[in-house]
């Protein structure tokens, strides 16, 4: 309900700003003699009848956009709703093409494992998930600013060279993660795979992106099993005690859990944990 009361204000105020914004429409003086009452095309319009009007098209039906005549710089508002739209796209972006993924399901895992319901609470499992994620994602990041961002701010780069230098980066990272089977399956999906050789860069973004969701949750679900058969082991052996002492009534886990937490403290279990996560995205 919070993030929808949120969502409907962020859209008011971007609704706010636009209004607010001083529009002005002119016609088009053809003819350089100050009179903007005639028509906005410099040839009556109709259908071409040879190639030589395709490559000359009636220049005066288009439409031309520039930003601050031509210097590539945004107004301030336009700014904001661009800002404002990519912080609502910032979670799904998160989620996807970074390790978050699989860092939050396997502290899910543990905190599972070791029975203690809410502790760690969820809102420490997520601030550890997009700190590690941060740590991870450092030199994906960097490489985005340098090659996409700052020759774009420049001037040395269009925003489609931009999009393009900023995207391979992050392919760079997704592609290594991901299973050969996977971007084969959505290839096969997408009618592709026939074409598709084996080479990074012959997958689609839309394919890999997938493919590579795909393969963490995969990889997230093995490292919480093998988190999960020590702490197992533990509840077999505590049930197997209760029931030859005839203690049937008495929930194994109550007995089971403070020798859970004292084999994970006695082991450094979140360094166990959080290391080698980390290290399985090298």
């Amino acid at each position: 309900m919070n993030k929808l009361f949120t969502r409907i204000c962020m859209l008011f105020i971007m609704a706010l700003v636009v209004l607010a914004l001083p529009l002005r429409a002119y016609a088009t003086d053809s003819d350089d003699n100050g009179d903007t009452d005639e028509r906005t095309y410099a040839d009556e319009p109709g259908d071409s009848d040879s190639g030589s009007d395709l490559a000359s098209p009636n220049i005066g039906n288009r439409v031309t956009i520039e930003l601050n005549d031509g210097n590539g710089s945004i107004n301030g508002a336009l700014q904001i709703v661009l800002i404002l739209t990519g912080i609502s796209l910032l979670p799904f972006l998160l989620l996807t093409l970074t390790s978050f993924t699989r860092i939050i399901i396997v502290l899910h895992f543990t905190r599972q494992a070791l029975n203690t319901q809410t502790a760690p609470p969820n809102m420490v499992l997520i601030g550890i998930a997009v700190f590690l994620t941060i740590y991870i994602m450092s030199p994906t990041f960097t490489s985005i600013y340098n090659d996409a961002i700052v020759p774009m701010n420049n001037g040395t780069i269009t925003s489609a060279e931009a999009l393009d230098k900023g995207i391979q980066p992050l392919r760079e990272y997704m592609y290594p993660q991901t299973e050969v089977k996977d971007v084969s399956v959505f290839m096969n999906i997408a009618g592709e795979g026939e074409n598709w050789t084996g080479e990074p860069d012959d997958v689609p973004l839309q394919v890999l992106i997938p493919a590579y969701v795909l393969s963490e949750l995969r990889t997230a679900f093995i490292i919480g099993f093998l988190i999960y058969i020590p702490f197992l082991i533990i509840d077999m052996v505590v049930s197997s005690v209760l029931m030859s002492m005839g203690m049937m009534m008495l929930p194994p886990t109550t007995i089971s859990m403070p020798f859970k937490i004292l084999l994970f403290v006695l082991a450094d279990g979140w360094n166990l944990i959080i290391v080698n996560l980390v290290r399985t995205f090298y």
